[in-house]
């Protein structure tokens, strides 16, 4: 089966749309652009399809070149025959296609091989011909002392090594005993010697144990971390019963040798072969294998999770073109302040100090009243770091004593502001200004539009993934940017304020040709129309096809520029003009009128069915932003530390991540609570994204305060039961494995805190 056919199958899809996506993508075209601009092309392909076709279409394609490779190196060595030329050919897998090459991989010198150099396979070869020979009698003949083999000891011995090498590069041998193990296998972990106090934050795992093939991706990174800073030990067992099921895969191995009657003299030597073949041998690179497949398969959910989070915190809701005050809050250092006006750009700066130790409460308060006065700011926006709900009491004072102001105070999530106040962009955006100040920018910025700013932000340093440090960074790097891509393109981006951060994302627009567009923007005054696009250096016809739907230019020549509409189609929508009699200005926004319209009837051999009836949805609200509608939630007053909970509170609070395993909520204490998934509906809940995603305004009840260890636990339920206020309060008992029990789960509160302050 080629490439484009097992695509195909793989996504129940038809070839001729995979063959129409695979040409376009390899045409330079980028997802964002076939999914929205090209559906009768690739037979109406979504956005989530072509990602998948594209990562598939890589993975194959490194696999046909790897075949091939393989292929011609094993026909040079003159090995190739009919029957392994055609195992490799429909090998569907790297892993498989690496074991059918594995007996003819070039490697150093083993103890098989210097058996052959000493003339040692047809004692092998007999052995395992006629089973009816006694080995120690059969293997005189073979004793040489200038070949180094001094007595039949030794002649057997690599007699031995040459079988069980063969029997370890048995591609389906190792696939069979592959797969047993990953089914029935046990991962067990204990504490290394002696690491008892430094491993204290693993402590779930010093005498740990469950399923290799039911190990949640958290878990199974918790237990690599703990490997790797030689905390912990971990091994693999064959099965429940360690010993019995070592013995039922020695077995099997004695079965691929076609071991039956063990009365036989070189049948009982050749059963031995076949146990030292596994215990050595297979057992050992299965072992390998099997914690590789494991920490693969927990890096890709862990990307997973990431990437669902980022996209929820990209399409945010925006508060929108509002003149905004930032506050980025600081106790001894004080309390940065920055306004921008509706477009983002900084119309003054300030430090004030209303907490200890210089406690200028009045004072902040006259210099942030004057400065929204002075900037007529409409929305405050309070980074929700140290100190956050101290500066939130100071604006709520500010709107008591000058009640004439009429502002809205926000807190928002100020991840990542940090980073992005001492990088380099941020020096090249404001070389006069200082780093603290910096972060108050993006603050205020963030709420305005948080997708604009955040683009800015290395996506690893937002803070809504599971053990990014852990995990393939190449991998991970490439599922977030294509996140971003897939988020900066759903919105559409106004060519006239967007920022070269948010330009590079569009499709088509390389950072380069984004930085054109900038210094061509500030040259020659605003866009006033998509032609003009044309005219930036290095933006070819090939860039402007793929980025021109994306970019919008708002009030400009052609109310079309302001819509996703592509330029290319513009003939249908003067078709319709000329069909109706009304002009652009009167067909935007007239949504009953173009759902009149029959969209065949402007179909054409260019645009068929698909593209005009988006045409005609995008003229009902043109550049529709698919982002929610913007909301602010307002913590309880009175409740700004850990100290001020009470089992049993009602608050309001803003979903900041969701892992496999819950949901944490800013409740505005400084510290987060969690929502274990048991907690997230009074309904079961498979994947917490199903019930709640990052950014959500909810509503929850303190089930439990840890003040020492900072831990709070919180339900979304409508009536937790008391019983439930602790689930499972003798969680962090270590595990022990059952061997009735499929999986070990620890689903408790204890064990998801533990996992959530590893993942930091």
């Amino acid at each position: 089966m080629d490439v484009l056919q097992r695509i195909a199958k793989e996504l129940a899809v038809n070839i001729k749309q995979v063959s129409a996506a695979v040409s376009l993508l390899d045409e330079g075209a980028t997802v964002p652009f076939i999914s929205r601009y090209r559906k009768e092309v690739t037979g109406g392909l979504d956005d989530t399809q072509l990602r998948l076709l594209e990562e598939r279409l890589g993975y194959l394609r490194e696999l046909n070149a790897r075949r091939l490779t393989i292929l011609d190196t094993i026909n040079s060595q003159g090995k190739l025959t009919a029957e392994l030329e055609k195992a490799i050919k429909d090998a569907d897998t790297k892993t498989l296609l690496e074991d059918l090459y594995l007996p003819f991989k070039p490697k150093r010198r083993t103890k098989a091989q210097i058996a052959r150099e000493a003339g040692l396979e047809p004692l092998a070869d007999a052995l395992l011909a006629d089973r009816s020979l006694i080995p120690e009698y059969v293997a005189l003949d073979f004793i040489d002392a200038e070949k180094c083999v001094m007595d039949t000891v030794a002649a057997l011995d690599g007699a031995r090594q040459i079988l069980m090498e063969r029997i370890s590069e048995d591609a389906e041998l190792l696939a069979e005993l592959r797969e047993r193990i990953w089914q029935n296998g046990i991962v067990h972990s204990t504490v290394a010697i002696g690491k008892e106090l430094p491993a204290e934050k693993f402590k779930d795992y010093f005498d740990y144990q469950e399923a290799i093939n039911k190990i949640p991706s958290h878990r199974a990174l918790a237990l690599f971390r703990g490997r790797n800073e030689d905390l912990l030990n971990i091994s693999l067992k064959p099965g429940a019963d360690d010993k019995a099921e070592h013995d039922l895969c020695a077995q099997f191995v004695a079965r691929r040798l076609n071991i039956r009657d063990t009365a036989k003299p070189a049948e009982i030597w050749l059963a031995e072969t076949a146990r030292f073949a596994w215990k050595i041998k297979l057992y050992t690179r299965i072992d390998l294998d099997l914690k590789l497949r494991l920490r693969e398969a927990a890096e890709l959910e862990a990307i997973r999770v990431f990437a669902s989070n980022l996209r929820d915190l990209l399409l945010a809701a925006p508060a929108g073109p509002k003149a905004t005050m930032g506050l980025d809050p600081g106790i001894r250092t004080g309390v940065k302040v920055a306004i921008v006006d509706p477009t983002g750009k900084v119309l003054g700066t300030d430090t004030i100090y209303p907490h200890p130790p210089r406690k200028d409460w009045d004072g902040a308060i006259d210099t942030l009243a004057k400065l929204i006065q002075k900037h007529k700011v409409d929305l405050v926006s309070i980074g929700n770091g140290t100190g956050s709900r101290e500066t939130d009491q100071l604006v709520a004072d500010v709107m008591k004593r000058y009640n004439e102001l009429k502002i809205t105070k926000i807190t928002v999530s100020e991840a990542g502001a940090s980073v992005y106040s001492a990088s380099e962009l941020a020096a090249k955006e404001f070389p006069d200004l200082d780093v603290t100040l910096r972060g108050a920018v993006s603050i205020a910025r963030r709420l305005q539009d948080p997708l604009a700013e955040l683009v800015k932000i290395d996506p690893k340093s937002i803070g809504v993934g599971q053990y990014q440090h852990d995990i393939n960074q190449i991998q991970l790097a490439k599922g977030l940017d294509t996140v971003v891509e897939d988020c900066v393109n759903a919105v559409g981006v106004d060519v006239n304020t967007a920022s070269v951060s948010l330009l590079k994302q569009v499709s088509g627009l390389s950072a380069s040709i984004s930085e054109n567009i900038v210094i061509f923007r500030n040259d020659n005054g605003p866009f006033t129309n998509r032609k003009q696009l044309k005219k930036v250096p290095r933006l070819g016809d090939k860039a402007y096809e793929q980025a021109a739907g994306f970019l919008r230019i708002m009030n400009g020549d052609n109310p079309l520029d302001a819509s996703s509409v592509h330029p290319e189609a513009y003939p249908v929508v003067e078709a319709i003009i000329k069909d109706t009699g009304k002009s652009i200005r009167d067909l935007i926004g007239q949504r009953q009128f173009l759902r009149g319209l029959n969209p065949a009837h402007y179909t054409n051999q260019h645009f068929g069915l698909p593209t005009v009836t988006d045409i005609l949805l995008e003229l009902e609200k043109p550049g529709r932003d698919p982002r929610p509608e913007f909301k602010s939630v307002e913590f309880k007053a009175g409740i700004e530390k850990i100290t001020d909970l009470e089992v049993g509170m009602r608050l309001d609070g803003v979903v900041t991540n969701v892992a496999n395993f819950g949901a944490f909520v800013d409740i505005g204490v400084h510290q987060d609570g969690l929502v274990h998934i048991s907690h997230l509906s009074d309904t079961f809940v498979k994947d917490p994204r199903d019930a709640v995603k990052t950014g959500d305004m909810v509503k929850v009840k303190v089930m439990e305060v840890d003040i020492e260890r900072k831990r709070i636990s919180l339900s979304m339920k409508t009536n937790p039961e008391p019983s439930e206020e602790r689930p499972e309060r003798n969680s962090q008992k270590q595990a022990s494995y059952k061997p009735k029990q499929q999986i070990l789960v620890q689903g408790s509160m204890a064990d998801a805190f533990a996992k959530a302050r590893l993942s930091k």
